[in-house]
């Protein structure tokens, strides 16, 4: 039935009925009597009588019986003013309602109500409306000052409410995402995605606004487009993280984010596949709003492969104490299928729940021994490498079951499986009675095994001589020997080494290497790193978030591509600018400007002029070779020389001579620091720490040229080391090689002199002096280098980052009382304080390494217990960088503060410190 009953009743007596149902406590009576009385109003019948009790309406929360109430208030405050002002409370507290259409329609009843009495009581809440923070309740609350002005125009002014309309001029949000909202009811599912991917890149400017666009998104959860749903998602899951836990807001949205998830696994397998990449991403961010779904995981008979497993993997993320007895009985199920791949999966997965839920480890391991018990191969070696990872779990918790472990060490063929069980054996050798057998059978075939076997096994027979000497001598001297002389694996044969010389120089300290006790295996191996997480929760419903990959990743050129993040809890930033004058004290006169700013570089390195280059001035070169480093430090002769009385005897092993070069030879130190000692017997050159070559251009890249390089400073000079190798098919000859314009001026000082042509398969190493006068522009990131070769096949282009330390002048060191008054003349703001981890020196080692790269002391003292290394360096463009360098004794962490006029630098002054004193 319509509105249109309130019209055809014309009772006497009336009045007095609505005057009664108007007091009434039931909500829907006192609504149908407020409707009667508009009705009455609106027919012209004088309903003015009631005006008191229609007031005492306005306390309510319906919007309906609000907007009605309003409409008599309009009509009748003119004829009743006085009692037009007992609304007053109420407008002031609708002013202030969480609802922006409460506050939007108080202010416009404002407005609209013409009575000089009460508008001056009106203004407080106009001018917090004119401040709201929704667009539509300002919009409204600035029409609103124009009807109060033709009421009382010098009250308007008074008030300040025309300044207040300018400032509303240049308001910075004119509704557009507030029309977005609007126009999602309007426009075509397509449309709908279109605005809800609009608004996922929308950042709110506070939590209020996000939760205001959460409540007008949330319509589209119930949508019938699968893909209207999952922008829908990608809008709240980005914008909850603006939301404070503690809301009943944000409870509220996690139950509704969840039956809309459900609904999708409704559909055909395609769908249901992308619905469940993207509910993986979802439950890795927020588990909670699944929780308590797991049964529709559950897969089904007919689900093809690809939706198995991935129910499977997010079945294991929602397991936990509460349903886990639920997933092990679905999973024991899955186990016993024939899809040998998901049974494979089924079975991984219960050894998950066991490292993830503790209280169910044991169930889990009774039931991986049950299905070891069916002799199904795959089933028992799948089993048998979880189990491995329960070990590393619970130690000596479930080690009765290796027993039941060694009786299926003959069925074993896959080398997952077959490395587990090594590792069982050797971890638990002591508790196995033919551990020296079981290993032995392994050690048959150990040329036909793959290098993972080979690893674990080597170690494993290591780990066994160390619990038993006596008993397993010659295996030990058997799996050494296989693995250094018989074996081109250079993994293999470096661990091999490194066992041998542990053993052989301090058998007490490879007791405490081999056989240290290892950190536990953390719960979750597989969960995407938290950033990529983040970034491709801005994804969902697009392919970044099927192939859990961001777009860069597959995108050709990744040109296009903007990196996506969620939104910050809290924002702050602040900007320093560096000074341009230098301080009266500042050394060498006037101080250098900042690094000029980087203007547009495209082209620059495609014309390249790739002759000669400018003639700058020469730098020396060393005419000191340097030779091949022997890394373990007295050549491979010495390895097992002079081994002391210990593991084994004196008759203990030793290596054939058939496998040691001849140049290499000289007395080894007795000791584990010897292991890697990089100066026992060989003659090195004393200067700055030379990072080793790594690969610049790739052949794949380069037509077949593959490019590997340094940089290096020795006396004064930089140099550029290259390794040029041929791996095409023909010789290549001129070749030539030029910079682009970067930040400190780098440049060839002398052409690029292969002096023969190279032949392929060839290699041939260049030593490029490099000089600091060429063209300045500041790069991103500052150690930046963009390099062309040429040679007679074509130009090729690539880029490297060089190590800042290369850049540090011998001439870098300060006296101290300019050290003292540069210091205190830089700003504040220009010190950069930065953390040096893992660092073992104490302040005289640390401070003589930095010298030896052009950092330098100038001076040193003991605060509280800390060393304090007071240092300066200079770059090659005269920039100064102060820095002070705390060291705690016995603590390896450095706390390193940095000063420059130029603070662009310091980030890579740091990387530098880091560099040279953990290398």
């Amino acid at each position: 039935m319509t509105d249109s009953k309130y019209f055809t009743t014309t009772k006497k007596g009336e009045i007095f009925e609505l005057k009664a149902e108007l007091n009434s406590d039931k909500k829907e009576k006192k609504k149908e009597a407020v409707k009667k009385v508009i009705a009455s109003m609106t027919v012209g019948k004088d309903v003015s009588a009631l005006f008191p009790d229609v007031v005492n309406c306005m306390q309510t929360d319906n919007l309906e019986l609000k907007k009605l109430v309003y409409l008599y208030l309009m009509n009748y405050a003119k004829s009743q003013p006085d009692m037009a002002i007992m609304a007053v409370n109420t407008f002031v507290k609708d002013c202030e309602d969480p609802n922006p259409l409460i506050r939007a329609l108080a202010v416009r009843t404002m407005g609209c109500i013409r009575v000089d009495k009460i508008t001056e009581y009106l203004c407080e809440p106009l001018r917090k409306c004119l401040k709201d923070e929704d667009p539509y309740v300002r919009k409204t609350a600035a029409v609103c000052v124009a009807k109060l002005h033709d009421i009382n125009a010098q009250l308007v002014e008074d008030q300040g409410f025309l300044d207040t309309l300018k400032d509303l001029i240049s308001d910075s949000n004119p509704m557009s995402i507030n029309k977005l909202l609007t126009a999602l009811n309007e426009c075509t599912e397509w449309g709908q995605i279109f605005i809800l991917d609009c608004l996922a890149n929308y950042t709110p400017k506070d939590d209020r606004e996000a939760q205001s666009i959460c409540e007008r998104v949330t319509p589209r959860l119930s949508h019938a487009n699968s893909a209207v749903v999952l922008s829908a998602v990608k809008v709240l899951m980005k914008f909850m993280e603006m939301l404070s836990k503690d809301l009943d807001y944000y409870g509220t949205l996690l139950k509704k984010l969840a039956p809309p998830l459900v609904t999708l696994l409704s559909a055909e397998p395609e769908l249901q596949y992308v619905a469940l990449r993207n509910i993986n991403l979802i439950v890795q961010k927020r588990p909670e709003i699944l929780k308590h779904e797991m049964k529709v995981f559950f897969v089904k008979y007919n689900d093809p492969i690809y939706v198995k497993l991935e129910k499977l993997d997010i079945m294991i993320r929602l397991a936990s104490q509460a349903n886990i007895a639920q997933v092990l009985a679905e999973l024991k199920e899955y186990a016993t299928e024939v899809d040998v791949d998901f049974v494979r999966k089924a079975v991984r997965a219960i050894g998950r729940c066991a490292i993830k839920v503790e209280q169910s480890a044991e169930r889990c391991v009774s039931t991986l021994l049950d299905l070891i018990q069916t002799k199904v191969n795959y089933v028992v070696q799948e089993a048998i490498v979880v189990i491995k990872d329960i070990f590393r779990k619970y130690p000596n918790k479930y080690e009765s079951v290796i027993a039941t472990l060694c009786e299926n060490l003959d069925s074993l063929d896959e080398p997952e499986a077959r490395a587990a069980m090594i590792w069982i054996v050797g971890e638990y050798a002591e508790r196995i009675d033919n551990a020296d057998e079981l290993l032995e059978s392994f050690l048959e075939g150990f040329h036909d095994e793959s290098t993972q076997v080979q690893l674990q096994l080597l170690t494993a027979i290591v780990k066994l001589f160390l619990k038993k000497p006596t008993e397993t001598q010659e295996l030990v001297q058997q799996v050494l020997s296989l693995a250094t002389q018989d074996s081109d694996n250079p993994d293999l044969r470096d661990r091999g080494y490194i066992y041998w010389r542990l053993l052989s120089t301090d058998p007490v300290a490879a007791k405490e290497v081999v056989l240290a006790e290892k950190p536990l295996i953390s719960e979750e191996t597989d969960l995407i790193e938290p950033t990529l997480l983040d970034e491709l929760i801005c994804y969902i419903g697009t392919l970044a978030s099927v192939y859990h990959k961001p777009p860069s990743a597959f995108v050709e050129g990744g040109r296009g591509v903007v990196h996506k993040s969620l939104p910050p809890r809290t924002a702050s930033s602040e900007s320093t600018e560096s000074p341009e004058t230098a301080p009266p004290g500042a050394p060498s006169g006037e101080q250098p400007d900042v690094i000029p700013a980087q203007g547009d570089l495209l082209g620059d390195l495609l014309n390249l002029d790739l002759g000669p280059p400018v003639s700058g001035p020469p730098l020396a070169t060393s005419s000191v070779q340097m030779g091949a480093v022997d890394l373990l430090g007295g050549g491979l002769d010495s390895l097992m020389g002079d081994e002391p009385e210990g593991i084994g005897g004196p008759n203990f092993v030793t290596p054939p001579a058939a496998a040691v070069p001849a140049n290499l030879g000289a007395p080894m130190g007795s000791g584990l620091s010897d292991l890697f000692d990089l100066t026992s017997g060989v003659g090195t050159l004393s200067g700055s720490y030379v990072a080793p070559k790594t690969v610049w251009l790739p052949a794949m890249k380069a037509k077949g040229l593959e490019i590997s390089g340094t940089f290096t400073r020795q006396v004064g000079s930089i140099s550029m080391d290259l390794q040029l190798t041929n791996k095409a098919l023909q010789v290549m000859t001129d070749f030539a090689i030029q910079f682009n314009r970067n930040s400190f001026g780098l440049a060839p000082a002398a052409p690029l002199q292969v002096h023969a042509p190279l032949s392929p398969n060839q290699t041939v190493e260049i030593s490029l002096p490099l000089s600091t006068v060429g063209s300045v522009m500041k790069m991103e990131p500052l150690n930046n280098l963009q390099v062309a070769v040429k040679n007679n096949i074509d130009v090729f282009y690539f880029s490297t980052l060089y190590p800042l330390h290369v850049l540090f002048v011998e001439d870098g060191k300060m006296d101290r009382q300019t050290f003292l008054a540069t210091w205190k003349d830089i700003p504040n703001e220009n010190e950069t304080q930065f953390q040096i981890r893992d660092c073992p020196l104490n302040a005289e080692a640390a401070s003589s390494r930095l010298q030896s790269s052009n950092i330098f002391t100038v001076a040193k003292r003991n605060v509280e217990g800390q060393d304090m290394l007071y240092q300066s360096l200079k770059l090659t463009n005269g920039i100064w960088v102060l820095a002070e360098l705390r060291i705690q004794p016995g603590n390896p962490s450095f706390t390193l503060s940095l000063k420059c006029r130029a603070p662009e630098v310091s980030q890579h002054v740091y990387q530098a410190y880091e560099t040279i004193l953990k290398n």
